[in-house]
């Protein structure tokens, strides 16, 4: 498969995604969102950082980012108070829902090959 079939879909995906009214999230924020919200928790930064292979600072300052969206929150674990959770919002969930719709959009649409074949 060429390059341009394999990437311009998503190109498409992400052209679609700056035009619409939610913020420009950076490809980090994007792996923690998605994580949050596509697999099971209980999330933790620590967790974060070993799965997606990324050092905990920076998957502090990107929650940062998410919290400062209300994309998702953070709280103390109250079994232990050094532990902190990251949880799913009600505003993300939407933010993701849309973002879903455009995916949705796209893949309905054929496959550019198919348009000048």
């Amino acid at each position: 498969m060429a390059l341009t079939d394999i990437l311009s879909p998503w190109r498409d995906v992400m052209a679609d995604a700056v035009r619409s009214e939610g913020p420009d999230l950076s490809m980090r924020q994007w792996a923690i969102l998605l994580t949050v919200y596509l697999n099971p928790g209980p999330h933790t930064v620590r967790a974060l950082a070993r799965d997606l292979r990324v050092p905990k600072p920076a998957i502090s300052r990107a929650l940062d980012a998410l919290s400062i969206l209300k994309y998702v929150r953070r709280v103390r674990d109250q079994a232990d108070k050094r532990i902190v959770l990251v949880q799913k919002t009600p505003e993300g969930a939407i933010y993701l829902d849309g973002f879903s719709r455009i995916v949705e959009g796209r893949m309905e649409e054929p496959a550019l090959g198919a348009l000048y074949g």
